[in-house]
């Protein structure tokens, strides 16, 4: 058992490391120093740095799915669950002013450093894709489901990167608020009869 939790501090703290700091700019020192164990008992949990990696991509994308399991049933209908995926932005915007998207950031650092590990981390924007797309395909949307789908990931995105360039907590919100109008204007044109 205490293996499995040591192993588990070292996921939690790459995780955080490489949201902070990127993944390129931390080191097997900066995640042992974080978790305070020696590099030799580091080694027999992780023997490279992209095993890390991989175990933190996992580790992201369980806590996504999980998210978006709690929205499948807490939120009452589809036009509710997108509406949470919109507000994650308020609701993590000081990581959010700090160190932009933590899927978005690794991405895009991990592409521009052609990692072998892209696609895999690629995977929580694709979960996120599809979730959105069959929400908006139980709302009525049907076949612009996907655009509207892609259309809220890019905006997430988007807001989560001019956030952290500028700084300005109002800005979040006013473009969640916009946001909210233009999916209950999606809403409204999804219900009406046609």
């Amino acid at each position: 058992m205490a293996a499995r939790a040591t192993r588990q501090q070292i996921v939690d703290a790459a995780d955080d490391l490489f949201y902070t700091r990127g993944f390129a700019a931390t080191s097997f020192a900066d995640i042992a120093a974080a978790v305070s164990i020696s590099r030799g008992n580091f080694y027999y949990h992780f023997k490279t740095k992209d095993e890390i990696l991989d175990a933190v991509i996992e580790k992201r994308l369980a806590d996504r799915e999980r998210l978006l399991a709690r929205w499948n049933e807490t939120a009452t209908d589809p036009a509710r669950r997108i509406e949470c995926f919109i507000r994650i932005v308020i609701a993590n915007q000081t990581k959010i002013m700090a160190h932009g998207c933590p899927v978005g950031t690794l991405v895009t650092e991990l592409t521009k450093l052609g990692h072998a590990s892209t696609d895999n981390a690629n995977r929580i924007m694709t979960l996120f894709r599809d979730w959105l797309t069959r929400q908006f395909e139980d709302l009525g949307c049907g076949t612009a489901a996907l655009e509207n789908a892609l259309h809220v990931l890019s905006w997430s995105q988007g807001v989560a990167t001019v956030a952290q360039a500028i700084g300005d907590d109002a800005f979040v919100r006013r473009e969640v608020d916009r946001i909210l109008q233009w999916l209950e204007a999606v809403r409204q044109n999804a219900t009406r009869p046609h």
